[in-house]
């Protein structure tokens, strides 16, 4: 049962092998966040977004940018992105701050366009979407070691190729498992990982 309890920086902890422990900004990010189940529509689009940004980078690349990438984006809210012009494109292509890649910040608006049809068009509300491909709960394994996780499943394959019928692009399965893994939809924590039941979370 997880327990509430405040965040600290031990190096000692044992977690995921993919976790620098020196690196406090990593480690809070996979104590507090990494596997955490999200259900907002919202906040797992942002997610999908952003994971589509470290496609061929490190995911500490991102994360170090992320409060700048989130502030430059309006919070990849796609009700805003969606109506970027070509001034705001401008500006972002100029920010130093962001992941400045042209495919990247168009698919960001184009995937906030499909959003918002899904949406409104469709009728589609994108977390039950999403999480359908895993039948509306979290997908439990037991890894001994992170490196024994797959890249990619059925189920990321299965996700990767609707999104991209949509329309959605930087959605391959490779990016959509680490997404999956990230919002909780998968539970890779190592089975000794600190932060496999969640113990740092209420």
């Amino acid at each position: 049962m997880a327990q509430n309890k405040e965040w600290t920086h031990n190096l000692d902890a044992p977690r995921c092998g993919w976790v620098p422990a020196a690196d406090e900004l990593y480690c809070k990010y996979h104590d507090l966040e990494w596997g955490v189940p999200i259900y907002d529509s919202k906040q797992l689009f942002s997610k999908l977004i952003q994971d589509g940004m470290q496609a061929g980078l490190a995911w500490i690349t991102i994360l170090r940018k992320r409060e700048t990438i989130l502030e430059a984006f309006d919070g990849l809210d796609p009700d805003i992105v969606a109506h970027y012009d070509a001034a705001k494109f401008d500006a972002l292509m100029n920010n130093a701050g962001i992941i400045r890649s042209k495919l990247k910040i168009k698919a960001a608006i184009t995937n906030s366009q499909i959003f918002i049809k899904m949406r409104d068009e469709e009728g589609i509300d994108f977390s039950d979407y999403l999480w359908s491909f895993v039948g509306g709960a979290p997908i439990v394994n037991t890894w001994d070691k992170f490196k024994d996780a797959p890249v990619k499943t059925a189920e990321s394959e299965a996700m990767s190729k609707d999104l991209k019928k949509r329309g959605f692009k930087f959605v391959g399965p490779v990016i959509v498992y680490a997404f999956m893994q990230a919002i909780g939809m998968i539970n890779d924590h190592e089975v000794t990982c600190c932060a496999r039941d969640g113990a740092y979370r209420g």
